[in-house]
């Protein structure tokens, strides 16, 4: 009797502590920690695992269990760790139906035909009795606690009352602990969206100190113009990537503009990415962003560009200077509409609308080895290439007149226009940098000038030398060019083939295995001569 009493005794003062501890625990580790530190020895269990039943509530998974070190065997790691099982085993629904713990002889377990994979575990770990008892939020049931004893006796009928009060005790230490993580989620989605609203604001500071023209005061009225215009308007309202081409200084940026604030995205603000600004080792943080820690001098999460503009726009201007290896990155995130943070441990959807831009021609690039065929087919699925002013001279006095009144209100000067004679001279001239060599010839002019009109300018002298670009016949080109050229042409008549007598090697008067060899060696690559989606035999 006195023993009876003592036991008692012993086992409310365990559950009294047990209790306690429960009640300051607030992470998983915090629960783990009670139970194997505190708890097990005590009940005379060797193992356990709590299983919680899952949202779908046909399947159970562990939440937590006994430390992996404990349980090597030749059989591999515990089978219940790791996987989901059916609520309807044959041994979790026997407890999870009761209010009294179910106790099982693993030997006698073991006979029966379906057995769960775990029991056959744990027997073959030496536990020779195993105890089920249902956890519970309230009178609602969660889960169950699994209890193993490596000798049979252990879990007796009259400790029943005990065990079942731990269970009740680790289920209120479960749905504090679920309910912290659900908090817990819950903050770092709000730190993120705060730290995405900080980049955000800050892009769009950064933004406001550059000067661009109105995308609502579209300068030009000539045909060349009204036609890009047109395209402007008949792509603006969908989804699709567009493609701007063009000379530098054309533009490519205010017409990327105009599509985006013409499109059902305008609400958001749209980002930009300059490839050609940004160094090679940097670009992929700069579009993907990166987790904190994940390489040197990575000392806070930082968001990419493709997470800023989820339900917007990004502008990737100078598109053809983008790194061979970032070119397949970005085909990926482009067919994937998804993207990985570097050393991020999953993958983030982004619903974005991409506009690009270059001033390079980009089939020649393919040709050379240096841009993805794939990939500008990705890009150019609604081309838009921009007139060179010289081709829009009609436009020229319109456009005078804006960079005028731009500099002289920011400049305090009153200057009211520019004289005839100045500006045919104007009209004259060829624009090599186009509208961007027009307004800094403007900004330049307004500060020198002392009348309220214009009546002179001063145009480079050495243009011609600066900006002129070498044909066919006079451009300097390396050997390897050249040979990369040539040999992409013979293989693109050979249909893609290598070898064989109709491949390209014999039209080089070359061994396959040399051609291949010259191949590997100027970087010329599948992609290069076959088109996306198309195959050679």
């Amino acid at each position: 009797m006195n023993t009876d009493i003592s036991r008692k005794k012993d086992e409310f003062e365990t559950l009294l502590c047990f209790s306690k501890a429960i009640a300051a625990a607030r992470h998983r580790s915090d629960l783990w920690e009670i139970v194997n530190e505190q708890l097990l020895e005590n009940i005379g269990a060797s193992y356990y695992t709590l299983c919680l039943i899952n949202e779908d509530g046909v399947t159970h998974s562990p939440f937590l269990y006994s430390a992996e070190k404990k349980i090597r065997t030749i059989t591999g790691e515990n089978p219940v760790m790791h996987l989901q099982h059916p609520v309807h085993d044959g041994i979790f629904d026997k407890a999870i139906d009761r209010e009294e713990p179910v106790v099982f002889d693993l030997r006698s377990l073991i006979r029966q035909k379906d057995v769960p994979a775990y029991v056959i575990h744990w027997y073959n770990s030496g536990v020779k009795e195993m105890m089920l008892i249902r956890v519970c939020n309230g009178k609602e049931p969660k889960g169950v606690l699994y209890l193993y004893a490596l000798k049979a006796g252990v879990f007796t009928k009259r400790r029943f009352g005990f065990f079942t009060g731990i269970a009740d005790q680790l289920g209120t230490g479960v749905s504090n602990i679920l309910a912290n993580e659900k908090i817990e989620l819950q903050l770092e989605e709000i730190r993120q969206y705060k730290t995405q609203l900080e980049q955000e604001n800050r892009y769009l500071k950064e933004e406001r100190k550059k000067d661009r023209l109105p995308a609502d005061k579209a300068i030009g009225r000539s045909a060349a113009i009204r036609n890009v215009y047109e395209l402007v308007e008949k792509v603006a309202a969908s989804d699709a990537t567009v493609l701007i081409l063009g000379e530098t200084g054309t533009g490519k940026e205010l017409i990327a503009h105009q599509i985006h604030d013409s499109s059902p995205r305008r609400d958001k603000l749209m980002i930009k990415v300059n490839c050609a600004a940004i160094p090679a080792n940097l670009l992929e943080s700069e579009l993907f962003g990166h987790e904190k820690g994940s390489f040197t001098g990575a000392l806070d999460k930082r968001i990419g560009k493709f997470e800023l503009a989820d339900n917007s726009t990004l502008f990737l201007d100078e598109i053809g200077e983008l790194p061979p290896e970032m070119q397949a990155k970005l085909l990926r995130a482009l067919q994937e509409k998804e993207i990985e943070r570097i050393g991020g441990k999953g993958l983030i959807k982004v619903n974005v609308r991409i506009v690009a831009a270059t001033n390079k021609n980009l089939e020649e690039e393919i040709v050379a080895g240096r841009f993805r065929s794939d990939l500008y087919y990705r890009l150019c699925v609604f081309p838009i290439t921009l007139p060179p002013l010289r081709e829009r001279r009609e436009d020229i006095p319109a456009l005078v007149s804006f960079f005028i009144e731009k500099y002289a209100v920011g400049s305090g000067r009153k200057i009211t226009g520019i004289a005839p004679k100045a500006l045919q001279k104007l009209k004259a001239y060829s624009w090599p940098g186009n509208i961007r060599e027009l307004e800094h010839l403007i900004e330049r002019t307004v500060l020198l000038t002392s009348t309220s009109i214009i009546t002179e300018v001063s145009l480079p002298s050495k243009n011609k030398m600066l900006f002129s670009r070498p044909d066919a016949e006079t451009q300097v080109r390396s050997l390897a060019d050249v040979e990369r050229e040539h040999i992409l042409k013979m293989i693109r008549l050979s249909n893609g083939r290598i070898s064989g007598a109709a491949g390209a090697a014999v039209k080089l008067q070359l061994p396959s295995t040399t051609l291949i060899s010259k191949m590997q060696k100027l970087g010329i690559r599948k992609e290069h001569f076959i088109d996306s989606g198309k195959e050679t035999g």
